[in-house]
């Protein structure tokens, strides 16, 4: 099979200045470096965080800059909780808590939209708790 004729699944379904100006807008950041800021701190963020097989998914899902922004990053030893996360993400930007947690969350719902339902559901039951709220979702739902 040539590459012409590769499923449409393997692209990622936006481009990353596609994801900077979906951050832009749905943070309201005053520019596109503003966005830009917050994707490569949320992203390398959860490039600490995240292992196995929903990295490398999550990765193939993402544009191409923010795959590697997320692969590039060693994963910790000991994952962080999600309150944990940002105030992790808060030290290492110098920026206070609620406009980390504001860059968290809309940069993760970007992230969520490139993933799908399915791939975010497995991703959330890898990561600890307090996760789901960052992602914009209001709770991981068990199976029956």
């Amino acid at each position: 099979m040539s590459d012409r004729c590769a499923p449409l699944q393997q692209l990622p379904a936006m481009t990353f200045e596609q994801m900077l100006e979906k951050v832009r807008y749905e943070g309201a950041y005053p520019t596109r470096e503003r966005a830009e800021k917050a994707v490569r701190l949320v992203v390398s963020g959860l490039g600490r965080q995240l292992t196995g097989d929903e990295r490398v998914d999550l990765a193939s899902r993402l544009p191409l800059e923010a795959a590697r922004i997320l692969t590039e990053q060693i994963p910790d030893a000991l994952p962080l909780t999600g309150w944990a996360f940002v105030k992790d993400l808060a030290a290492r930007s110098g920026a206070p808590l609620a406009s980390t947690r504001w860059d968290t969350g809309t940069v993760l719902a970007a992230v969520a939209a490139a993933a799908g339902s399915e791939l975010l559901t497995r991703i959330l039951r890898r990561l600890p708790s307090g996760y789901a709220h960052l992602f914009g979702r209001t709770g991981l739902v068990q199976a029956a």
